[in-house]
């Protein structure tokens, strides 16, 4: 059996052109046999079949070649092939059929009586033949699927739909990937009984158990990408009860071009159990915000700066620049978006432009620096995700916070107007409503500036403010993990603190969408859903690790740190908030009024205080600029120095 589908599997298309040929010669005498009830006779018929055995084969063979029929991957045929098959051929016997009557009224080449059914019968049989010996290909590579067993895990696949389907196909065609799909579950009642290719669904989430029991199963594996994280939660706790290990496929958020395949198989992770609901993506105004558009993105090293050059990638600009401090972070993203430039120009660019991609290595506090990359990048669309976002480190490095996350926002916005950027989109957080942090001040204060410059050019300069996402660098998850690793504790700072979260996938999918509804001065806030407290998210990830939380790890908590907050907020008091085109993004109307008088003059106060480190006048400043800033009670010693004049030009003692 292996010897005859290894002699399937080696044939190529200049075989099948030999194929068709031969059997091409043959057909117009079968048709007639057919036709006659085998009943022929050649010295009525012969010249007449003669005539037009050579003129069908001469059509059709012209007619397959130039279709693309002798170009085509037959291993991997499907109902598609099928159906390009059937109008091909319908196309042959067409022109059989014209010619065929032409002739026959024509004595040129007189056919006698040869029935004026053969092309149609003719076209009958060459559709049987031409499919039966392609698909033959398709049946062996089948039968030496089933034939090479894999020795990996016996394994169930949650969810019957397209990505299930997808996945068994890949399994089945990859034996040696470790996986042997041998039974389905799907909760839809329809399904149930029915099989899919050879694998019998079984019942629904709840017939878990028994299935495992039955098949012997050893892995499992959700294959629902927009599933909600309640659904996976649940999945997950059945098959950690059934006592075996379960893998997932990434959420809808992840997989940006719908393709399914078998390194997409990965653990558990907590943002899986954190899913929400799909979000509605208008591709067709995301792709006319970008195509053809040079991008830059500043902080492309980091969570989200790396997610939006991924997801950009998508949309068809026609260069990218990635601009980033850390060299690692960023040689990382960039050669992984090369990776992905490779792969477009393999598959002929799935339908895509393909953009250049052009790597900046630059400190946004260098405006001599940022003027270097304006001039030869000319970007037309900025997203400004580069920011120094550790809220306990901020307040320990004042000086750092307000120059990185407030001047440099100044700098690339004083540029962008005067390069004529079109577009441009900063990255806020929730740490900006009241806040109580340098972090969250600096980040408010980039959000005036943005308002300003948007207000001075008319232009589309719009922030988008969110909380937390799960998995950014320096998040509580990853923290989380690696105390787990260690053997615990976990420390959290209060049992009642609460944060929104977010996948980074969804997040800047919001952001893109965000970035097409903007006209300019708007700040768009996304809607997180409900705060989740963290000590449920460390206690999903001691189950995720297969712990028990007290028994093998435990939890402490450590106090709030200096400017951290019990439960972050979203909304800024005076601003007026409503609801968009899109029903997970809310808009600040009258965000660019609320611009502090004199801004100019104070910021360049703010930034001769944070470049001589005199904390005290730059928590005056911000203090004066930000009204609702409640800062942590601070030391007056601290780094302030006596004798220094303060933002109003008193001298200090």
């Amino acid at each position: 059996m292996r010897k005859v589908t290894g002699v399937f599997s080696r044939l190529r298309n200049r075989h099948f052109f030999m194929l068709d040929a031969l059997a091409f010669l043959c057909i117009p005498l079968l048709a007639l046999t057919i036709r006659m009830d085998g009943d022929v006779d050649l010295s009525k018929f012969g010249y007449g079949l003669l005539a037009v055995t050579i003129l069908f084969t001469i059509l059709k063979l012209s007619l397959f070649y130039y279709s693309g029929m002798y170009q085509r991957y037959w291993r991997y045929a499907s109902v598609d092939e099928v159906a390009y098959i059937g109008i091909i051929t319908g196309i042959a016997v067409i022109f059989q059929t014209a010619a065929f009557i032409t002739l026959y009224y024509v004595d040129f080449l007189p056919l006698g009586d040869l029935p004026r059914s053969i092309p149609l019968i003719d076209g009958m049989i060459t559709f049987i033949f031409v499919g039966g010996i392609r698909f033959s290909v398709r049946l062996t590579e089948r039968a030496s699927e089933r034939i090479v067993k894999s020795s990996g895990h016996r394994t169930l696949i949650i969810g019957a739909g397209k990505a299930g389907v997808s996945l068994v196909t890949e399994m089945q065609r990859n034996p040696e990937s470790g996986y042997l799909p041998v039974a389905m579950i799907d909760d839809d009642k329809k399904k149930h009984g029915l099989q899919i290719r050879g694998l019998t669904i079984e019942g629904n989430r709840y017939r878990i158990p028994d299935v495992v029991r039955k098949h012997g199963i050893t892995k499992v594996i959700i294959a629902m990408p927009s599933a909600s994280g309640q659904d996976i939660r649940e999945i997950h706790d059945i098959c950690r009860m059934s006592g075996v290990t379960v893998d997932t496929l990434p959420s809808i958020f992840e997989i940006i071009n719908g393709e399914v395949k078998l390194d997409s198989i990965r653990e558990i992770s907590i943002e899986d159990l954190l899913r929400r609901d799909p979000i509605r993506t208008n591709i067709s105004k995301v792709t006319k915000f970008t195509y053809g558009k040079k991008i830059l993105i500043t902080g492309a090293g980091g969570s989200i700066g790396s997610e939006i050059c991924r997801q950009i990638m998508q949309f068809s600009p026609s260069e990218i620049a990635i601009l980033g401090h850390g060299e690692n972070t960023i040689f990382d993203i960039q050669q992984e978006m090369l990776k992905m430039i490779r792969l477009y120009h393999k598959n002929g660019g799935n339908g895509r432009h393909v953009p250049e991609v052009k790597t900046f290595i630059a400190d946004i506090r260098s405006e001599s620096r940022l003027k270097i990359i304006f001039d030869d990048f000319r970007p037309d669309v900025i997203f400004h995700a580069a920011a120094h976002k550790h809220v306990p480190l901020m307040e320990d490095n004042i000086a750092e916070a307000i120059s990185n996350n407030v001047f440099g926002t100044r700098n690339l916005l004083f540029l962008s107007s005067r390069y004529n950027v079109e577009h441009f989109v900063n990255i806020s957080t929730d740490k900006a409503v009241n806040p109580t942090s340098i972090m969250g001040v600096s980040k408010r204060l980039s959000e005036i500036l943005v308002m300003q410059t948007a207000k001075r050019t008319g232009k589309k300069y719009v922030c988008v403010r969110f909380g937390n996402v799960l998995g950014s660098n320096g998040s509580v998850i990853p923290t989380f993990t690696r105390q787990i690793m260690q053997g615990g504790p976990i420390t959290i700072t209060h049992p009642e603190v609460k944060r929104y979260f977010m996948t980074i996938p969804e997040a800047v999918q919001l952001v893109l969408q965000a970035s097409v509804i903007g006209n300019g001065g708007e700040i768009f806030v996304l809607d997180m859903g409900h705060p989740l407290k963290i000590e449920d998210l460390a206690k999903d990830l001691i189950r995720l690790s297969g712990l028990e939380c007290g028994k093998d790890v435990k939890i402490e908590y450590t106090g709030l740190r200096p400017g951290e907050k019990l439960l972050e907020e979203l909304f800024i008091s005076g601003e007026e908030y409503a609801p968009t085109e899109h029903e997970k993004i809310l808009i600040a109307c009258n965000a660019s009024q609320i611009v502090p008088d004199g801004l100019d003059d104070h910021i360049e106060k703010l930034f001769i205080a944070a470049r001589r480190n005199n904390e005290r006048v730059v928590r005056e400043i911000i203090h004066h600029l930000v009204p609702e800033y409640a800062p942590p009670e601070v030391s007056d010693s601290g780094n302030n120095n006596n004798g220094h004049k303060n933002w109003r030009g008193e001298t200090t003692n």
